[in-house]
């Protein structure tokens, strides 16, 4: 399958879309004309027949009543599939828009933009045209928390990587699967928190399955009315007591009124949140999947979905408390309110364990979702190959996923052992900045299992950490030249504890003069051969190519070359062997109308 065959789906997908919902649309207006013309002959058959007596007035509203309910019925089904329609259309218009480079759409996590961590600043993981935005498609709070655990602590385990790789693999051809999932998600219009909200939920008390009084209550107010009925039928005592009896329980069961309200009004939006997982955990279930991951998802959701639709039965079972008259006679007979109240509880208490379970289960096939619509809409990108002894990276014709198909310009790395060191050098504008986020986006991907924007890649999947935009911090009294310090130090640190490292820098100790500067790269770098680090450095000075005579088998130069011609400035944005020759910085401050004295 190509790009435009994709394309082609997602528009076919939005044109029968769109002409279901037309059908739909015109049923609606159909059959809600059809209950305003019941209620009307309702209305003028009461009016019409108000002398004939009630017989004909109740034969006319079971006439107009009966079916108007079951028009109510369908009308409200109708009204559904319209939702479901016009949200399938949106994510299929979304799909093509993210194709041609427009993810504006999507949740860029930007609560993630943490400028300390190892690489997601640098690298513009999170945030506004980020790789996050990009590649997120989950529909719960869940599947966004997993996604993004996967970005900010990927896996550094060779099975785990292959066996996700194995799930989207699968997940990636199951289209109406993925699009059905996330429509699902999408239509519940529920907050962030509502997650949160539920685990800890399981974790609270319960108020009335704890009480001993209100145990024993559910049980003696059915038996004392039923051997109170017995009595009085076999003439042993009056009839009375069992009346009596009754309006006593009426009473007590009053005093729970307000308790109870408050009990069914947070289980109802417990309950929302937990039937909109019930039908993507239904969905999850019901599909057979080959890769361990997915089983092992299936496994965690058996019975999840049954489990959460007997608290739906439950819960609307307490809900016919709001009829008054019924409700009135069940709780005098049964205490059946709080009977219901009670068995919710224990409901609770029987699946609490499970249930965050479930929804970090539900969570893990969201996050899975989207890795896998990142594979389908990019048929081109492979699966890296996963080494198991430090350090691989060798990957060919290399690209960065957000940049434009036709107008990314591919280039190759190749470091096959430790400790190695590319340096890149180059001029102003030439590519440098652009190849080391390309290369850290792409190792990224390969180690939270997505594919990557490659001809070929074999990987070894070692800790991610940059230095390519240090920050200074005004609320914490640090100048930018210490902040970067501070990262070169953590870097130096957990070498010294035998991590196994994939180091990006970009020009290193920006913040100080350039002889300092010269004297403490070479240092830095060399502390690196003797720590066996592995990694690629970009920098204007061109000294540091010296490197590659000390160590000859273990660093190697490359760069990006500018050309100037008939006062003409271009980038080829091709990496090639070697030293830079050509810079550029006067010429682009005389371009600027800064005088700059050529000798």
């Amino acid at each position: 399958m190509d790009i435009h065959t994709i394309i082609a789906t997602y528009q076919q997908t939005i044109q029968q879309g769109r002409e279901k919902l037309s059908k739909v649309k015109n049923k609606i207006y159909r059959i809600g004309s059809l209950k305003l013309l019941l209620f009307v002959a309702c209305i003028a058959g009461i009016i019409y027949f108000v002398s004939a007596g009630w017989t004909t007035i109740l034969g006319v509203i079971a006439i107009t009543l009966i079916p108007f309910l079951v028009l109510v019925k369908y009308h409200n089904r109708l009204f559904n599939e319209k939702d479901y329609l016009e949200k399938e259309i949106e994510v299929n218009e979304q799909e093509l828009s993210a194709i041609n480079y427009d993810y504006s759409c999507f949740d860029g996590g930007k609560e993630y933009i943490d400028s300390a961590h190892l690489y997601t600043f640098d690298l513009d993981i999170f945030g506004d045209k980020s790789l996050f935005q990009y590649l997120n498609r989950t529909c719960t709070a869940f599947g966004k928390q997993k996604l993004s655990e996967w970005f900010m602590a990927p896996s550094n385990n060779k099975k785990e990587i292959e066996q996700r790789q194995k799930a989207v693999q699968e997940l990636t051809p199951e289209l109406n699967f993925r699009q059905h999932f996330r429509i699902l998600g999408l239509l519940y219009k529920g907050n962030a928190n509502d997650g949160k909200e539920i685990i800890q939920w399981t974790k609270e008390r319960n108020y009335f399955s704890e009480k001993k009084l209100y145990r024993f209550a559910i049980y003696f107010v059915p038996l004392t009315n039923l051997i109170l009925f017995i009595l009085g039928i076999a003439g042993i005592i009056s009839f009375n007591w069992f009346g009596l009896a009754f309006v006593a329980f009426v009473i007590l069961n009053f005093s729970l009124q307000k308790s109870i309200t408050l009990f069914q009004i947070s289980y109802d939006k417990k309950l929302s949140v937990l039937s909109t997982y019930a039908k993507l955990m239904e969905i999850a279930e019901q599909k057979e999947w080959k890769a361990d991951e997915l089983k092992q998802i299936k496994s965690q959701l058996s019975s999840a979905s049954n489990a959460v639709k007997q608290l739906s039965e439950m819960m609307n079972s307490l809900n016919q408390r709001n009829n008054i008259i019924i409700s009135t006679i069940l709780n005098g007979l049964l205490f059946w309110e709080l009977r219901k109240v009670i068995n919710i509880e224990k409901w609770k208490n029987q699946y609490a364990r499970q249930l965050p379970e479930w929804l970090k289960a539900i969570g893990e096939m969201d996050a899975l979702c989207s890795l896998a619509t990142f594979a389908y809409n990019h048929p081109e990108y492979t699966y890296p190959t996963i080494a198991t002894t430090p350090f691989t990276l060798e990957a060919t014709e290399m690209g960065h996923p957000l940049m434009e198909r036709e107008k990314c310009v591919r280039n190759s790395i190749h470091i096959t052992k430790k400790p190695f060191f590319v340096i890149i050098t180059g001029a102003n504008m030439a590519g440098k900045s652009t190849y080391l986020r390309t290369i850290g986006v792409n190792y990224l991907l390969a180690c939270i299992g997505a594919p990557v924007c490659c001809d070929k890649m074999d990987i070894y999947p070692a800790h991610l950490i940059t230095s390519l935009r240090t920050s200074d911090s005004l609320t914490d009294n640090e100048s930018y030249f210490f902040a970067e310090l501070k990262r070169l130090k953590l870097i130096i640190d957990k070498l010294n504890a035998q991590e196994e490292l994939f180091i990006i820098l970009d020009e290193i100790l920006k913040g100080t003069n350039s002889m300092d500067k010269q004297k403490g790269s070479l240092a830095l770098i060399k502390q690196f051969m003797s720590l066996q680090a592995n990694g690629i450095i970009a920098t204007h000075d061109l000294l540091l190519g010296s490197l590659a005579e000390i160590y000859p088998n273990n660093i190697k130069n490359f760069r990006f070359e500018a050309d100037i011609t008939n006062n003409e400035l271009t980038f080829s944005y091709r990496l090639k062997e070697g030293v830079a020759q050509n810079m550029n910085a006067c010429f682009l401050m005389k371009k600027m109308g800064i005088v700059v004295n050529d000798d």
